[in-house]
């Protein structure tokens, strides 16, 4: 099979961990980056849960498209799901992105008249018991701070998030003002 995308709009736009040979800054329409995942595990616990990112129904999301060679297509899908489907909270998807018109190494470029490609990408599952749903940023900011899990702090999760589509050039409000609501 020929090369194919992956799209990541948290955590794998700064740590992939799978090989990849270009990456092109992409938008997905119909989904939108959300803390609307409850993390037990990795920024929170049962006890005190976190949130992390999902994309969820509605909007559209810029982040970036990964191109990986068809023959590490077994290895990065299963890397892909040991990563993203540990609690099932998340649902793979083969879905449509447009990619930017510039290419190159950081991500940057207009996403507005390049190429659309299938990518896989994983979509919150909205039935699952980890779903939190559409919170606004106030709420979203109380369940964040001073939650801890195995990865560290919910405040360094997003804040890291933040500063990484920053330098980017890709701008959400939202999780800003999240941000700015937790520092408060």
């Amino acid at each position: 099979m020929g090369d194919f995308w992956v799209f990541g709009y948290g955590s794998l736009i700064w740590r992939p961990g799978f090989a990849h040979v270009e990456t092109r800054r992409a938008r997905l329409h119909g989904y939108r980056r959300s803390l609307c995942v409850y993390s037990f595990v990795h920024r929170g616990t049962r006890e005190r849960p976190g949130l992390v990112l999902g994309l969820d129904r509605g909007g559209s999301c810029i982040g970036l498209a990964f191109r990986v060679p068809g023959d590490l297509r077994d290895e990065v899908i299963a890397y892909l799901r040991e990563r993203e489907l540990v609690t099932n909270v998340y649902v793979e998807r083969m879905l449509s992105i447009r990619l930017d018109e510039g290419g190159g190494e950081n991500g940057r470029g207009k996403t507005d008249g390049g190429e659309t490609v299938s990518a896989v990408a994983y979509v919150v599952d909205r039935r699952h018991e980890q779903y939190a749903g559409a919170l606004d940023a106030a709420d979203a900011a109380t369940v964040v701070r001073g939650a801890v899990g195995q990865s560290g702090k919910n405040e360094d999760y997003v804040s890291s998030t933040l500063e990484h589509l920053e330098a980017l050039g890709i701008r959400d409000h939202w999780l800003e003002e999240v941000a700015e609501r937790i520092g408060s």
